[in-house]
């Protein structure tokens, strides 16, 4: 099986980023990797945002920045894979070193920096796909230095909007300059207008892919209300709760956590969490939430689904773990909705969101 859990302990003993280069290759040409049972569990079944999601269970962003291994996958049986950031042009992203594994904290800090084939090498790899194949999202980010952010990120998602299931809009890596700026109510209101009508010249309404927002876990409770009423209001379809994070929570133990860039892995959980729980309270029914940010099992993702997200996404931990992960977490996930009574995902969802809403950072 490509990427083994084998493979995975291997890989960690490679630079970080070789190890991901090698991933990746693995996944897009190794031999197609074996789906896991619980993945397919029917309690896990759910439609969000208008789709029909085999399980909850997500892979996030980051890891196939140029849509290169998408297939291999989905092969894995996780819910969905969402592939980039990609951007109108190819980049380079920041000198290397730019990855950094903190192994005594399972964690993972980066300062890519969007680096990715660009847009057209990433849409051509998906031109042909077979939808049937399982749900593939297109995230979508801006070069640091564009002049006109809204209108990039408009003719990003005017061109992956055919070929995307859903939409990403991602403004909140901390590693491109003034991207988290966009996340200010106003400047969101004009990026999101863009978008959105962007999506809607380039594909006709039965087609029409959701588009999500991806937002930071470091934006304040009044900031995530501010967000949540602009996505409302300009059709966005939900959010995802959230990216890395520059803070640097207490007991850290690993010394490369001095280094700069975004922080992810378990360390992360509380935080985005907590940003998770206000995200949902404020949406109040009107959107569905993803959450991501520090899932490393079944008790992390079934508290995520708690605090209210309908769909998780992972991917530091599955440095740590192999995408054997993937399966873990389903059948955790299949066992305690069945404990609760459950029929599906939706059930629990937000059942502790006051709790978490209320979760002081640790």
């Amino acid at each position: 099986m490509a990427f083994s859990g084998l493979a995975a302990a291997a890989l960690r003993r490679v630079d970080p980023e070789r190890a991901h280069r090698l991933a990746v290759l693995a996944l897009r040409y190794g031999p197609a990797p074996r789906r896991g049972g619980a993945l397919g569990d029917p309690v896990l079944r759910a439609t969000v945002f208008g789709l029909d999601f085999p399980n909850p269970v997500c892979l996030a962003a980051g890891f196939d920045k140029s849509a290169e291994a998408w297939a291999g996958l989905l092969r894995l049986g996780c819910g969905a894979v969402e592939v980039g950031t990609l951007t109108l042009r190819p980049r380079r992203g920041n000198p290397r070193p730019r990855v950094f594994r903190l192994a005594a904290d399972r964690a993972v800090i980066n300062r890519y920096g969007f680096n990715n084939d660009g847009l057209d090498a990433g849409l051509a790899r998906l031109l042909r796909r077979d939808r049937a194949a399982g749900i593939v999202g297109i995230n979508v980010g801006i070069d640091g230095d564009a002049r006109d952010p809204a209108a990039e990120f408009a003719e990003a998602v005017g061109r992956a909007a055919p070929l995307a299931d859903y939409l990403a809009v991602n403004v909140s890596s901390p590693n491109t300059p003034g991207l988290r700026d966009l996340q200010a109510a106003e400047r969101l209101d004009r990026l999101l207008e863009g978008a959105v009508a962007a999506r809607d010249a380039a594909t006709d309404a039965p087609a029409r892919p959701p588009l999500l927002l991806k937002i930071a876990p470091d934006v304040s409770r009044g900031e995530v209300r501010e967000i949540v009423e602009v996505a409302v209001a300009r059709g966005a379809a939900g959010l995802v709760v959230g990216n890395t994070t520059v803070a640097r929570p207490a007991g850290l133990r690993d010394p490369a956590a001095r280094e700069k860039g975004g922080l992810s892995g378990p360390p992360l959980f509380v935080r985005s969490t907590r940003a998770l729980a206000w995200a949902w309270l404020a949406a109040a029914g009107r959107m569905p939430i993803v959450g991501a940010g520090g899932v490393d099992g079944p008790e992390a993702a079934w508290a995520k689904i708690r605090a209210g997200a309908s769909l998780v996404q992972l991917y530091t931990a599955l440095v740590y773990s192999g995408p054997g992960l993937f399966d873990e977490i389903a059948a955790g996930l299949a066992a305690r909705l069945r404990e609760g009574g459950h029929a599906g995902v939706a059930g629990a969802v937000g059942a502790d969101a006051g709790f978490w809403a209320e979760r002081p950072d640790e």
